[in-house]
């Protein structure tokens, strides 16, 4: 029986222990049985996913219009409120809806000339290209991989127990509210590496080349919507400002709470690279599944989102349209019931209080804190005499 990850972690006893024995071939058939489910999908791709895609496209240009329209308003402070809070959710479907899946590929089969994941530039400061090679190929290939995968932290945040702690990691909380707030500027510099700069491991000539491409990009998102915006408002310049700048707020907010609890809520793990050398196929899966963790909620929810409410199922099919994670959650929630692996899932409050409970944790070091329950996964790889035995401890 699949065991919800969330329930369990609601327990009291804390000596209970999710253990998980598989065999080699366990393993190569959970991947058979994944292939098996992209393929059904991919065969299926059609009409209904293109009118869906530009179902959202149109929502968002509606969004963003009716938001800059009621700019013009600020003296009717409902309405004005209304037009940030319409920008936000268009500048959310921009990035989370559209850009996010479209820059993944997932959209490539239509073969349309905008629409793809070369050609599509979003609304967010990040320049695309460099979007795609830290998350999609550095992200994705080497998830929850601790000196691999840099989404583990971003580079400021402790994360992992077997992250080695330090006192600036004393300053967690506040380092992680900094990055919420400015979401798409942490997104931005994240290919800098900019940890690497301050050790001195990276020079100029390493990131020139990214930082003129980010010049380019932010420049243009700041003169769009802190200068051309507000003067083409006149008089309601100032007030004008503000709502761009709150309507980023509110996309920044989203993002990083959406983003956050699809990785790090208890029950996600991690693993080192020594785990991961000579990865099959299966045990790649098997480490989406488990480093991954999905949101409950409804239809809007899940398309305001980006549908990384279902993280597990978008970690196995990044280049599967999203809109289809819905209907591929159940198979893949099925078929960690057969293997009974857990399935990490429960509402945004719920991931939410328990990802910024590990952030607070971690700040500490190890010895001030104990592990949370355990989860161990026995796996007998393909070739070994004898069974390699992965214990995670869950932070």
């Amino acid at each position: 029986m699949a065991i919800n990850i969330t329930d369990y972690f609601k327990s009291d006893d804390d000596s209970k222990t999710i253990e998980v024995n598989l065999t080699a071939e366990q393993v190569e058939q959970i991947g058979k049985e994944l292939d098996d489910l992209r393929a059904r999908i991919v065969a299926d791709l059609g009409q209904s996913d293109r009118d869906y895609i530009y179902g959202i496209i149109e929502a968002q240009r509606k969004l963003e219009f009716v938001g800059r329209a009621l700019m013009y308003v600020p003296f009717i402070p409902p309405l004005w409120l209304a037009g940030v809070g319409a920008l936000g959710a268009s500048k959310i479907l921009d990035n989370m809806e559209i850009g996010h899946n479209v820059m993944h590929g997932q959209y490539d089969w239509m073969r349309e000339d905008t629409y793809n994941s070369r050609e599509f530039d979003w609304d967010n400061v990040c320049p695309g290209d460099q979007w795609k090679h830290s998350h999609n190929y550095m992200h994705h290939t080497f998830t929850n991989v601790l000196d691999e995968d840099r989404d583990i932290g971003y580079g400021i945040l402790r994360m992992a127990r077997d992250q080695k702690w330090n006192p600036y990691y004393l300053g967690n909380l506040g380092y992680a509210f900094a990055l919420m707030v400015l979401f798409e500027w942490g997104v931005m510099v994240h290919d800098l590496e900019v940890e690497q700069i301050v050790q001195r491991k990276r020079g100029w000539k390493d990131i020139k080349g990214l930082v003129s491409g980010q010049w380019r990009k932010a420049g243009k998102q700041v003169l769009k919507d802190y200068v051309l915006y507000p003067l083409l408002s006149g008089p309601f310049f100032a007030t004008t400002l503000i709502g761009n700048a709150g309507a980023n707020l509110i996309r920044n907010v989203w993002a990083y709470s959406i983003i956050f609890c699809g990785h790090f809520p208890t029950g996600t793990q991690t693993f080192t690279k020594e785990e991961t050398e000579n990865e099959t196929k299966g045990e790649w899966y098997l480490r989406q599944m488990l480093g991954s963790a999905n949101i409950d909620g409804g239809e809007l929810f899940h398309i305001m989102s980006g549908n990384l409410s279902h993280q597990i199922e978008h970690h196995l099919f990044p280049d599967v349209p999203a809109n289809r994670y819905p209907e591929m959650a159940e198979e893949v929630r099925a078929l960690c019931e057969k293997y009974g692996l857990p399935y990490n899932t429960g509402s945004l409050s719920h991931q939410l209080a328990s990802t910024w409970s590990k952030i607070a944790k971690l700040s500490l070091p190890n010895s001030f804190t104990s592990d949370d329950n355990n989860v161990v996964l026995n796996i007998e790889r393909a070739g070994d005499a004898a069974k390699a035995t992965r214990s995670e401890k869950v932070a």
